[in-house]
């Protein structure tokens, strides 16, 4: 169809539409709904078109935000336990610990302690860079919950990240006589434990979850609301800490996860070496590897990452599978292993723990590596085709490295060729910021359909844009809360498009829960 006969159609169906039919749920704007079509369809200036674009932004973010502080109402709607603890274990825990706790993991557990001795169930989200130190404040909360006189369990999204918690609770609380355990896929819960570390098995053993008080949930962003809400829905009402070391652009925080209270640390601990990135093209990989090799002779350990498992006919980008004798043969006598996430959980395990233990000096993988690998001996990463990921997750890649006291260096391998994508991996040589980067990343990439994903129903975007509207979502915020305060249940008619939205969200969430 030509675009004169669109424009045609268009023209006609906005002549012919009753606009005064139409209930609008902020009639109080200076631009009407109507209007606002009319004139985003046939502006007469450039002014008027952004006029039009920003009044129907609003309106679609509005129901959005609706249903973001319907969920958050619903979430602390259950009375919680509050947890008064003499903080005994919490003192000899921290007194413990071979370093000081930065100003803000302080500031942190200060703000659990607080939420926690509340009626009202805590639902509260830590967002800290790589490194930041969050796993701590979770043993921290864990131990106010269990000195209280509840079990503590915490779950995480791989059995590499589970396993490894697992060790480091394990070395922490059973010196202080608190007992942990661990439930995967492959292992088995023995008798309950105060602590208890998981995947997502936790969600299909009900019996282990008994008389939890707290629920901590790693890598928040990896599981779904729905996932979320299953192991927080005990009859003891648990209080919720979800962690993420994902930074979400502040624009997108308070709708991503707009049932739960932000916490930020925005320090990392001292003592950890500086972090080199490099962004290069294909050509430099002799030189690149040259200079692995002589981290490798001094001791170091490394990471070399692929977009893929196997070859594609589909796409061009270079796999795991098939690189891992190229390296084995370039580096040897220096040992490399396979890593991704189509090994079985044993063989995971095996890899890992040589890994561990330096008897593997290079790990060929995959992004399974992205959250929960700790190896302070590991001083260089590698990311072929690294135009193939986002910002934000090379961000997260690159925390691999750079947590111990040696110079580490990362270098991002552009294999497009295209100068366009070369400057965007640049933008990671800047700065080692993670909310400089997902806030670059979000507005070079846009939102996408990230909402929708997430959030389990909830409309994707089609005119408002959160890396430029981000003062329209405080806006319908704002908004949400004085319609939701004055009409609960929306039964008034001039919110009749909010509540329509509301019963699809509903039916949406009763269709994917059963």
């Amino acid at each position: 169809i030509s675009v004169r006969v669109i424009r045609k159609l268009i023209h006609r169906t906005l002549s012919e539409t009753d606009w005064d039919a139409w209930i609008d749920p902020l009639p109080g704007q200076p631009l009407s709904w109507g209007a606002a079509m009319r004139n985003i369809h046939f502006p007469s200036e450039p002014e008027e078109l952004e006029t039009a674009r920003r009044g129907l932004a609003l309106r679609e973010l509005l129901g959005m935000q609706t249903l973001v502080t319907l969920r958050r109402q619903k979430a602390q709607s259950p009375r919680g336990i509050p947890k008064e603890s003499p903080e005994k274990l919490l003192n000899r825990f921290l007194e413990s610990l071979p370093f000081a706790l930065t100003g803000a993991q302080s500031r942190a557990i200060e703000i659990l302690r607080n939420d926690m001795s509340q009626r009202h169930r805590m639902h509260r989200l830590l967002q800290g860079d790589v490194g930041s130190g969050k796993t701590v404040v979770a043993a921290a909360a864990m131990l106010i919950a269990i000195e209280s006189g509840h079990r503590a369990v915490l779950m995480a999204p791989t059995q590499i990240l589970a396993e490894q918690h697992f060790r480091n609770f394990s070395t922490w609380f059973e010196r202080l006589g608190v007992s942990v355990d661990l439930l995967t896929g492959k292992i088995k819960s023995g008798k309950p434990s105060q602590a208890l570390i998981g995947t997502h098995a936790l969600l299909y053993k009900e019996e282990a979850l008994a008389g939890i008080g707290l629920v901590v949930i790693d890598e928040q962003h990896k599981f779904g609301v729905l996932q979320r809400t299953k192991i927080t829905a005990s009859e003891s009402a648990p209080d919720v800490l979800a962690m993420t070391a994902t930074p979400i652009p502040r624009t997108l925080a308070q709708t991503l996860y707009g049932d739960l209270d932000i916490s930020l640390l925005d320090e990392c601990p001292p003592g950890r070496g500086k972090l080199r990135t490099a962004a290069r093209d294909a050509s430099k990989l002799p030189e690149i590897t040259a200079y692995l090799r002589g981290e490798l002779e001094k001791g170091r350990q490394a990471f070399i990452v692929y977009p893929l498992i196997d070859e594609s006919e589909k796409l061009s980008a270079k796999a795991a599978e098939k690189e891992i004798a190229t390296w084995s043969h370039l580096l040897a006598p220096h040992s490399c292993s396979l890593l991704h996430g189509r090994l079985s959980a044993e063989e995971k395990a095996t890899v890992m723990e040589s890994f561990v233990e330096g008897s593997t000096q290079v790990l060929i993988t995959t992004s399974v590596i992205e959250v929960g690998v700790d190896i302070p001996n590991a001083s260089f990463l590698l990311v072929e085709n690294a135009e193939r990921f986002g910002l934000a997750q090379l961000h997260q890649l690159r925390g691999r490295i750079g947590r111990g006291e040696h110079t580490s260096t990362c270098v991002l391998l552009e294999g497009s060729g295209s100068p366009e994508a070369l400057a965007r991996l640049q933008i990671l040589e800047k700065s080692n910021d993670g909310f400089f980067i997902a806030e670059e990343d979000l507005r070079l990439r846009g939102s996408g359909d990230i909402l929708g994903t997430e959030q389990s129903g909830l409309p994707p975007l089609r005119i408002a844009n959160l890396s430029r509207d981000a003062d329209l979502l405080v806006t319908a915020g704002r908004e949400a809360l004085r319609i939701l305060g004055s009409d609960p249940t929306l039964a008034q008619p001039h919110h009749a498009s909010l509540l329509k939205l509301r019963l699809a969200y509903d039916e949406c969430l009763t269709s994917l829960g059963s």
